[in-house]
């Protein structure tokens, strides 16, 4: 599903106007960025959580050459899915 599809089904299930649709999706999305800016989590309860792992610096290696490269240490996101939507996606799995 893209952007576009998730406001359209906002705006349909809703019954709000497409740019109205539009706003929440993107207020939604901004919200969930701006937390995880913050360093915060965010966790939305039967669908799953959001959340920030500190990776150290390392020593890599470059492919080409095999030369030693130092990797930056970095903040890398992730999304951990709920029990309910691993249920979920599991069942829809059975009845294929």
């Amino acid at each position: 599903m893209t952007k576009s599809e998730l406001i359209v089904l906002v705006a349909h299930q809703c019954k709000l106007m497409r740019k109205d649709a539009e706003i929440v999706v993107d207020t939604l999305f901004e919200s969930i960025a701006h937390s995880l800016e913050g360093g915060h989590r965010v966790e939305v309860r039967g669908f799953g959580s959001f959340g920030l792992k500190q990776r150290q610096s390392r020593a890599g290696r470059n492919p080409k050459t095999g030369e030693r490269v130092p990797v930056a240490a970095k903040r890398v996101m992730y999304f951990k899915p709920g029990l309910e939507m691993r249920r979920r996606v599991d069942s829809e799995g059975e009845q294929q």
